[in-house]
């Protein structure tokens, strides 16, 4: 499984987990709801920056979401 593969699964496991919607998680991580659609789906590889704010969003580190 490859390093995008981890941290897109991990992002939506977050995010399940948080019982957050996609619309509620990119409310909250300030990206729009189609652009977190696109990560979760693999067509967008987020910035650090946007890793951040996701992460931050869902509570964790940002390292959580690649272990």
């Amino acid at each position: 499984m490859s390093t995008k593969d981890i941290f897109r699964k991990n992002l939506k496991k977050y995010r399940l987990e948080r019982k957050l919607t996609q619309e509620k998680l990119s409310e909250l991580a300030g990206i729009t709801t189609d652009y977190l659609s696109e990560i979760e789906r693999g067509l967008r590889t987020p910035s650090f920056k946007r890793m951040d704010l996701i992460a931050k969003a869902l509570d964790v580190e940002v390292k959580d979401l690649f272990t």
